[in-house]
């Protein structure tokens, strides 16, 4: 699916544009992905990324649904198409902006809740209407970004894994996508 690509695409900008190292998450995941809940965050707390000291896939949806969520956004749930081999490695989560108040101050709420709650802001990229901020947590990078012309209204909340595990998952899926 196209929208399964782009997604793809877009988690190998985040790790070009943040780096590829893999100081925060080595070790995290013990080497099984198998088994893992990522896929599902309703129910989660984020109690597994406390107890371990890092975050893992299901604390980053939680934090990035409840900013958002809290600011005014519902999430539409057809902007997230993260292929299943990375759902340990990558959270999408795109607003329904059309049913939001005014995107742009819901926008602003949500990078501030999620600052306020550890994530600090890196780069900052404004241009046309749109703006990209980046965050950083523990091993994960995450591009909020707002796009707002008239009549269109687009907000997306990208994070990525940088560890070198994910790297390398990252890394295999873009080589995949590059035959199909």
């Amino acid at each position: 699916m196209r929208k399964a690509k782009w997604v793809a695409a877009a988690a190998g900008v985040v790790l070009l544009v943040a780096g590829c190292g893999g100081e925060g998450g080595s070790g995290k995941r013990g080497g099984s992905s198998g088994g893992s809940s990522a896929g599902s965050s309703s129910g989660s707390t984020g109690g597994g990324a406390e107890a371990g000291g890092s975050l893992d896939a299901d604390a980053v949806t939680k934090e990035i649904t409840d900013a958002a969520t809290a600011a005014g956004f519902t999430q539409d749930s057809s902007g997230e198409d993260v292929p299943a081999k990375l759902k340990d490695c990558m959270v999408s989560w795109t607003a329904d902006a059309k049913k939001a108040a005014d995107p742009k101050k819901s926008y602003d709420a949500t990078v501030k809740t999620l600052s306020g709650g550890g994530w600090k802001e890196g780069q900052n990229f404004e241009q046309n209407g749109s703006t990209i901020k980046t965050l950083d947590k523990e091993n994960w990078t995450l591009k909020a970004s707002n796009h707002g012309a008239t009549g269109f209204a687009m907000v997306m909340f990208i994070a990525s894994d940088n560890s070198a595990e994910c790297a390398a998952l990252f890394k295999a899926d873009l080589e995949q996508n590059k035959k199909s």
